[in-house]
């Protein structure tokens, strides 16, 4: 469910009409709607309310300040892979004990910054960065709290490059490894062993994999308690898909969800941590770009839209399906004519859609891209000397500018020639 529908032929933000956004802020940009993250944010939270939990959002997904404040404010924890997104999270107010630290390449200096400024925990990776850790912390005079990350060895059944849970993967300890790993942890000073972390992909629809994966967390986790490790955390990861097309089933709710989470490591009294991205903000944000041309090729239309695959990369980068729909509404029975929908980049692959069937559009005509919140705008780049778009955050009848298009001056300033050029 989302916050955007049509009133009065125009297509809505909450309240907002999205022209009215284009008319102050131009396109393309991205727009959020602060109820929607509400909403999803609570779906989880309820979810789990049969035991202790938290769950934290995972910033990577859309790491603008004021959407983290929106879900921090209401409970939220943070899952977070880098400094940066830290100090993002941070600035939005979260407390450091909201906060989980994930990936596989924590450099020293960010295993600093969080413990001098708080943390939940650490989501260690690898033998060498559980070494690294300790020797941080040691010299620090501080405890570092300590959830393993292993690797099931479970094929999430999701997209190649988004699926994490599988041996292959550089992703967590091989969950053959946990003893040997967490005996390790054990006798290193520093670090205090809170719990468990298992995160198998992003976009699943189907609950198999989650519960094959926990499962085997659950064996785990009662063989660490027997060999005397206090196990009270398991972190379970993110990763419910979202339906990128109205027409598809629907994946898994939350509430079906949480009841499996219950049902596979309910009974171990561990408190839960989740940390959903995709099904929080996903389809609580649109991309909206306006038609430049309609062309005319030798075996097809191309629409040509101001947004290309540098405000939206996940067409080109994994065949992703967004809805695209007109910001004008057209009566029920309009025909529809052909597109491929491309965008200006000076690349072949800068192609949302091929062969999309729209109404027919007209130069100037502004287009959404549906469920583009989440990996939209934080994988957006400056490629072709394009500058990152605005993003907006409307909440009921009002509209901010959560991030404002910056000026070419302000791109090339960037950039230093040195004095002796």
């Amino acid at each position: 469910m989302d916050h955007f529908d049509y009133r009065r032929g125009q297509l809505h933000a909450e309240d907002v009409p999205i022209g009215d956004i284009a008319a102050a802020v131009g396109t393309p940009f991205y727009v959020y709607s602060a109820s929607t993250l509400r909403r999803h944010y609570r779906l989880f939270d309820e979810a789990l309310s049969w035991g202790d939990h938290l769950v934290c959002f995972a910033v990577k997904a859309l790491s603008n300040v004021a959407v983290l404040k929106v879900l921090g404010d209401m409970g939220a924890g943070m899952d977070i892979v880098s400094g940066g997104e830290y100090a993002r999270a941070r600035a939005a107010g979260v407390p450091g004990e909201r906060i989980v630290f994930s990936g596989v390449g924590k450099t020293r200096a960010e295993m600093r910054q969080a413990l001098e400024g708080g943390i939940r925990q650490f989501n260690v990776e690898s033998e060498p960065e559980l070494h690294a850790l300790s020797e941080v912390a040691t010299s620090m005079g501080a405890v570092a709290p300590v959830a393993v990350r292993l690797n099931p060895d479970v094929d999430a059944r999701t997209h190649a490059k988004i699926a994490t849970g599988s041996r292959e993967t550089k992703f967590g300890v091989p969950i053959d490894r946990a003893a040997d790993v967490y005996a390790e942890a054990a006798r290193l000073p520093g670090i205090e062993v809170v719990g468990v972390d298992v995160h198998i992909g992003s976009q699943l629809t189907d609950l198999a994999p989650f519960r094959e994966a926990y499962g085997k967390i659950a064996d785990v986790t009662r063989m660490l308690r027997a060999a005397g490790h206090d196990i009270r955390r398991l972190d379970l990861g993110g990763g419910l898909g979202i339906p990128y097309t109205r027409s598809n089933s629907a994946p898994p709710l939350p509430v079906e969800y949480g009841r499996m989470v219950q049902e596979t490591v309910g009974d171990l009294g561990c408190e839960i941590e989740i940390e959903p991205g995709r099904l929080i903000a996903g389809n609580a944000g649109l991309l909206v770009a306006s038609v430049i041309y309609v062309k005319s090729g030798a075996v097809r239309d191309f629409l040509i839209l101001d947004a290309g695959m540098n405000d939206l990369v996940r067409p080109a980068m994994y065949e992703a399906h967004h809805d695209i729909v007109p910001v004008r509404a057209r009566p029920p029975a309009t025909p529809t004519h052909v597109y491929d929908v491309v965008g200006p980049v000076c690349e072949t692959g800068d192609i949302f859609a091929r062969a999309r069937p729209l109404p027919p559009m007209e130069p100037g005509e502004a287009v959404a891209f549906r469920s583009a919140g989440a990996y939209g705008a934080v994988m957006a780049s400056e490629y072709n000397s394009r500058p990152l778009v605005p993003e907006v955050l409307v909440d009921r009848d009002q509209f901010a500018v959560i991030r404002r298009r910056p000026s070419f001056d302000e791109m090339i300033n960037r950039d230093t020639i040195p004095e002796w050029l």
